[in-house]
């Protein structure tokens, strides 16, 4: 596990959005762009397609900003959801059951 921990603690490092803007990807932000417009219900282009982490100072993708994952712990003044008393909630249930390994992470992290 990185250093780069999103709120509902997945590994930043692992996810294609971050992976394609640190490499400048430009083939791989549009492919992006095309495949995230569907599942957003939105219409992306590749130059939405940047993130440095959601919990990050840098640039963000534009869902981070929506995310009600990334809002709970923000607004606790958390670092991501392993540091809740709770740790699985109805706000991130969803996304353990679709990234089982958010859910992985976040248990080694409360285990540390």
């Amino acid at each position: 596990m990185s250093e780069h921990i999103a709120a509902c603690c997945l590994d930043c490092t692992t996810c294609e959005t971050y992976q394609a803007h640190h490499a400048n990807d430009a083939e791989k932000k549009q492919d992006i762009a095309e495949r995230w417009s569907k599942h957003y219900d939105g219409n992306l282009t590749a130059s939405d397609i940047v993130c440095d982490g959601c919990m990050s100072d840098g640039a963000r993708f534009i869902w981070c900003n929506k995310c009600p994952i990334r809002d709970c712990v923000t607004g606790k003044g958390l670092t991501n959801c392993s540091e809740c008393e709770i740790g699985t909630c109805e706000t991130n249930a969803y996304l353990f059951k679709v990234a089982p390994e958010a859910k992985a992470n976040l248990e080694k992290l409360r285990s540390k």
